[in-house]
Protein backbone atom coordinates (compact mmCIF):
# COMPACT_ATOMS: atom_id res chain seq x y z
CA UNK A 1 0.00 0.00 0.00
CA UNK A 2 1.69 3.13 -1.15
CA UNK A 3 1.21 5.70 1.91
CA UNK A 4 1.91 8.98 -0.53
CA UNK A 5 -1.37 9.51 -2.72
CA UNK A 6 -4.76 8.91 -1.20
CA UNK A 7 -6.98 10.61 -4.34
CA UNK A 8 -10.68 9.37 -4.54
CA UNK A 9 -11.36 6.72 -7.12
CA UNK A 10 -14.15 5.15 -7.97
CA UNK A 11 -12.38 1.62 -6.59
CA UNK A 12 -11.25 3.48 -3.70
CA UNK A 13 -12.29 1.36 -0.68
CA UNK A 14 -13.38 4.62 1.84
CA UNK A 15 -12.05 2.84 5.00
CA UNK A 16 -9.12 2.52 3.36
CA UNK A 17 -8.97 6.17 2.58
CA UNK A 18 -9.34 7.32 5.70
CA UNK A 19 -6.66 5.10 7.00
CA UNK A 20 -4.61 6.28 4.39
CA UNK A 21 -4.96 9.77 5.23
CA UNK A 22 -4.53 9.62 8.96
CA UNK A 23 -1.42 7.66 8.49
CA UNK A 24 0.13 10.84 6.35
CA UNK A 25 -1.28 13.34 9.32
CA UNK A 26 0.69 11.18 12.21
CA UNK A 27 3.90 10.77 9.99
CA UNK A 28 3.55 14.71 9.24
CA UNK A 29 3.09 15.20 13.04
CA UNK A 30 5.48 13.20 14.29
CA UNK A 31 8.00 14.49 11.61
CA UNK A 32 7.46 18.23 13.51
CA UNK A 33 7.48 17.05 16.43
CA UNK A 34 11.01 15.66 15.51
CA UNK A 35 11.73 18.69 13.88
CA UNK A 36 11.02 21.06 17.14
CA UNK A 37 13.20 19.26 19.30
CA UNK A 38 16.09 18.86 16.93
CA UNK A 39 16.12 22.76 16.93
CA UNK A 40 15.53 23.00 20.80
CA UNK A 41 18.85 22.84 21.57
CA UNK A 42 19.24 25.44 24.05
CA UNK A 43 16.23 28.48 25.56
CA UNK A 44 17.26 32.39 25.53
CA UNK A 45 15.77 33.93 28.60
CA UNK A 46 15.86 37.51 29.68
CA UNK A 47 13.71 40.03 31.69
CA UNK A 48 13.31 43.64 33.85
CA UNK A 49 17.02 44.34 33.75
CA UNK A 50 16.29 47.07 36.54
CA UNK A 51 14.68 44.68 39.11
CA UNK A 52 17.21 43.57 41.95
CA UNK A 53 16.81 41.92 44.01
CA UNK A 54 15.33 39.48 41.26
CA UNK A 55 17.20 40.59 38.52
CA UNK A 56 19.56 43.27 37.20
CA UNK A 57 22.87 43.16 34.81
CA UNK A 58 26.11 41.67 36.13
CA UNK A 59 28.25 44.47 36.42
CA UNK A 60 31.28 41.99 35.03
CA UNK A 61 29.18 41.77 31.70
CA UNK A 62 26.11 43.91 31.07
CA UNK A 63 25.18 41.40 28.24
CA UNK A 64 23.99 38.98 31.49
CA UNK A 65 21.37 39.36 33.58
CA UNK A 66 21.71 37.83 37.72
CA UNK A 67 19.82 37.82 40.50
CA UNK A 68 17.25 35.47 42.31
CA UNK A 69 14.92 34.69 38.79
CA UNK A 70 18.54 34.30 36.96
CA UNK A 71 19.53 31.66 39.84
CA UNK A 72 16.00 29.91 39.43
CA UNK A 73 16.61 29.69 36.02
CA UNK A 74 19.56 27.90 36.10
CA UNK A 75 17.96 25.22 38.68
CA UNK A 76 15.41 25.08 36.19
CA UNK A 77 17.62 24.43 33.23
CA UNK A 78 18.69 21.15 34.78
CA UNK A 79 15.30 20.06 35.73
CA UNK A 80 14.35 19.80 32.30
CA UNK A 81 18.25 19.42 30.91
CA UNK A 82 18.44 22.35 28.43
CA UNK A 83 20.76 25.19 28.63
CA UNK A 84 18.98 28.36 29.44
CA UNK A 85 21.17 31.53 28.91
CA UNK A 86 20.06 34.66 30.85
CA UNK A 87 20.67 37.99 28.62
CA UNK A 88 20.04 41.47 28.62
CA UNK A 89 18.56 42.32 25.66
CA UNK A 90 16.92 45.78 26.56
CA UNK A 91 14.46 47.62 28.76
CA UNK A 92 10.93 45.88 29.86
CA UNK A 93 9.53 47.60 27.24
CA UNK A 94 11.92 46.05 24.56
CA UNK A 95 11.60 42.93 26.30
CA UNK A 96 7.95 42.38 25.96
CA UNK A 97 8.84 43.19 22.20
CA UNK A 98 11.32 40.70 21.60
CA UNK A 99 8.96 38.08 23.34
CA UNK A 100 6.12 38.85 20.62
CA UNK A 101 8.40 38.53 18.13
CA UNK A 102 9.90 35.59 19.61
CA UNK A 103 13.44 36.43 19.59
CA UNK A 104 13.98 35.20 22.62
CA UNK A 105 11.97 32.05 24.60
CA UNK A 106 11.55 32.86 27.93
CA UNK A 107 10.91 35.36 30.15
CA UNK A 108 12.03 35.37 34.32
CA UNK A 109 8.85 36.68 35.82
CA UNK A 110 5.69 38.59 34.17
CA UNK A 111 2.56 40.08 36.12
CA UNK A 112 -0.58 37.85 34.31
CA UNK A 113 -1.91 40.24 31.71
CA UNK A 114 -4.75 39.13 29.17
CA UNK A 115 -3.01 41.09 26.18
CA UNK A 116 0.25 39.40 26.77
CA UNK A 117 -2.02 35.63 26.80
CA UNK A 118 -1.76 36.93 23.30
CA UNK A 119 1.60 35.97 22.96
CA UNK A 120 2.89 33.94 25.58
CA UNK A 121 2.14 31.04 27.43
CA UNK A 122 1.95 30.99 31.86
CA UNK A 123 3.45 28.59 33.85
CA UNK A 124 1.56 27.41 37.24
CA UNK A 125 2.36 28.47 39.50
CA UNK A 126 3.50 31.43 40.65
CA UNK A 127 7.07 31.50 41.72
CA UNK A 128 6.92 34.78 43.95
CA UNK A 129 4.80 37.04 44.62
CA UNK A 130 5.60 40.49 45.02
CA UNK A 131 4.42 43.80 46.16
CA UNK A 132 3.17 47.10 44.06
CA UNK A 133 3.49 50.28 46.53
CA UNK A 134 2.73 53.59 45.86
CA UNK A 135 6.18 55.59 46.58
CA UNK A 136 6.05 60.17 47.36
CA UNK A 137 8.17 62.37 48.90
CA UNK A 138 8.58 62.77 52.54
CA UNK A 139 7.67 66.76 52.30
CA UNK A 140 4.74 65.95 49.95
CA UNK A 141 0.99 65.28 51.67
CA UNK A 142 -0.77 62.11 49.46
CA UNK A 143 -3.69 61.03 51.85
CA UNK A 144 -3.71 57.69 49.94
CA UNK A 145 -5.87 54.53 51.00
CA UNK A 146 -7.34 53.99 47.88
CA UNK A 147 -7.15 54.23 44.39
CA UNK A 148 -9.83 56.70 44.01
CA UNK A 149 -7.25 59.12 46.31
CA UNK A 150 -4.96 59.17 43.15
CA UNK A 151 -7.32 60.76 41.12
CA UNK A 152 -5.91 64.49 40.38
CA UNK A 153 -2.35 64.05 40.85
CA UNK A 154 0.73 63.06 38.79
CA UNK A 155 1.90 59.65 38.84
CA UNK A 156 4.68 58.14 36.92
CA UNK A 157 5.76 54.35 36.01
CA UNK A 158 8.30 52.54 33.89
CA UNK A 159 6.87 51.88 30.42
CA UNK A 160 4.65 48.81 29.65
CA UNK A 161 4.43 48.18 33.39
CA UNK A 162 1.31 45.95 34.84
CA UNK A 163 0.18 46.35 38.04
CA UNK A 164 -2.67 43.55 37.69
CA UNK A 165 -5.72 43.61 35.58
CA UNK A 166 -8.35 45.33 37.64
CA UNK A 167 -5.85 48.75 38.53
CA UNK A 168 -4.30 48.41 34.75
CA UNK A 169 -8.26 49.25 34.16
CA UNK A 170 -8.68 51.92 36.63
CA UNK A 171 -5.70 53.75 36.07
CA UNK A 172 -6.11 54.00 31.80
CA UNK A 173 -10.06 55.46 32.96
CA UNK A 174 -9.26 57.18 35.82
CA UNK A 175 -5.53 58.33 36.40
CA UNK A 176 -3.41 60.37 34.90
CA UNK A 177 0.50 58.59 34.78
CA UNK A 178 3.16 59.09 32.48
CA UNK A 179 5.58 56.17 31.51
CA UNK A 180 9.24 56.41 31.39
CA UNK A 181 11.69 54.00 30.06
CA UNK A 182 13.37 53.14 33.58
CA UNK A 183 13.24 52.92 36.96
CA UNK A 184 15.75 55.42 37.59
CA UNK A 185 14.46 58.45 35.48
CA UNK A 186 10.84 57.92 37.44
CA UNK A 187 12.94 57.88 40.97
CA UNK A 188 14.44 61.00 39.61
CA UNK A 189 11.42 62.98 38.60
CA UNK A 190 9.50 61.79 41.71
CA UNK A 191 12.53 63.39 43.74
CA UNK A 192 12.29 66.50 41.85
CA UNK A 193 8.91 66.99 42.11
CA UNK A 194 8.20 66.14 38.30
CA UNK A 195 6.03 64.10 39.47
CA UNK A 196 3.37 63.59 42.76
CA UNK A 197 4.26 59.96 42.72
CA UNK A 198 5.68 56.96 41.65
CA UNK A 199 4.08 53.06 41.18
CA UNK A 200 6.42 50.49 41.68
CA UNK A 201 7.17 47.25 43.33
CA UNK A 202 8.84 47.54 46.51
CA UNK A 203 11.91 45.56 46.94
CA UNK A 204 13.09 46.70 43.56
CA UNK A 205 12.23 50.52 44.35
CA UNK A 206 14.25 50.01 47.55
CA UNK A 207 17.44 48.70 46.01
CA UNK A 208 17.51 51.50 43.48
CA UNK A 209 16.86 54.18 46.02
CA UNK A 210 19.87 52.87 47.56
CA UNK A 211 21.58 52.83 44.62
CA UNK A 212 21.17 56.30 43.49
CA UNK A 213 21.47 57.46 46.69
CA UNK A 214 18.26 59.00 46.76
CA UNK A 215 16.68 60.38 50.13
CA UNK A 216 13.35 62.00 51.18
CA UNK A 217 11.31 59.07 49.63
CA UNK A 218 9.01 56.82 51.16
CA UNK A 219 6.45 54.21 50.38
CA UNK A 220 2.65 54.49 51.86
CA UNK A 221 0.19 51.75 52.25
CA UNK A 222 -1.28 50.33 51.99
CA UNK A 223 -0.22 48.63 48.96
CA UNK A 224 -1.89 49.12 45.37
CA UNK A 225 -2.00 45.24 44.21
CA UNK A 226 -0.22 42.26 45.38
CA UNK A 227 0.78 40.38 41.64
CA UNK A 228 2.41 37.08 41.09
CA UNK A 229 5.21 36.58 39.39
CA UNK A 230 5.24 33.54 36.44
CA UNK A 231 7.53 32.11 34.20
CA UNK A 232 5.95 32.66 30.45
CA UNK A 233 7.30 31.48 27.09
CA UNK A 234 6.73 33.06 23.87
CA UNK A 235 4.21 31.26 21.33
CA UNK A 236 6.88 31.97 18.98
CA UNK A 237 9.67 30.24 20.30
CA UNK A 238 10.88 26.94 18.17
CA UNK A 239 10.87 25.56 21.36
CA UNK A 240 7.49 25.80 22.27
CA UNK A 241 6.03 22.34 21.53
CA UNK A 242 3.73 20.34 24.12
CA UNK A 243 6.33 18.66 24.86
CA UNK A 244 8.47 21.17 25.81
CA UNK A 245 5.75 22.78 27.67
CA UNK A 246 5.32 19.73 29.73
CA UNK A 247 8.86 19.35 30.97
CA UNK A 248 8.83 23.13 32.06
CA UNK A 249 5.44 22.83 34.15
CA UNK A 250 6.74 20.00 35.84
CA UNK A 251 10.02 21.54 36.72
CA UNK A 252 7.70 24.76 37.27
CA UNK A 253 6.02 22.64 40.29
CA UNK A 254 8.96 20.92 41.58
CA UNK A 255 10.94 23.66 42.42
CA UNK A 256 7.54 25.45 43.91
CA UNK A 257 7.02 22.62 46.16
CA UNK A 258 11.26 22.91 47.33
CA UNK A 259 10.28 26.32 48.20
CA UNK A 260 13.81 27.80 47.30
CA UNK A 261 13.19 31.66 45.68
CA UNK A 262 13.30 32.45 49.15
CA UNK A 263 16.98 31.42 50.16
CA UNK A 264 17.53 33.18 46.82
CA UNK A 265 16.47 36.16 47.50
CA UNK A 266 17.92 36.53 50.70
CA UNK A 267 21.11 35.75 48.99
CA UNK A 268 21.16 37.79 45.94
CA UNK A 269 19.73 41.27 48.23
CA UNK A 270 23.15 40.71 49.96
CA UNK A 271 25.25 40.49 46.79
CA UNK A 272 23.14 43.55 45.60
CA UNK A 273 24.04 45.56 48.73
CA UNK A 274 28.05 44.50 48.02
CA UNK A 275 27.41 45.28 44.71
CA UNK A 276 26.59 48.88 45.56
CA UNK A 277 28.68 49.52 47.97
CA UNK A 278 32.26 49.22 45.65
Amino acid sequence: MKLDTCEASPSNNVLLQLFCCAALLLMATFSSAAHANESCKSLLATGNPEYPPYLWRDPEDENRLIGANAEWMQLLSKEIGIPIDIKYVGPWGRVQEEAKLGRVDLLAGAFFTLPRLEYMDYFYPAFRETRTVIWTRNNYNLPYKKWADLAGKQGVTVINNSFGEDFDRYAKESLKISMVPSLEQALKMLSLSRADYLIYEEDPGLAYVAKLNITGLKTVTPPITNENLYLTLSHKSACNTPEMRGRIAKAVYKLDKQNVMNKLIAVNIQLWRKQQSK
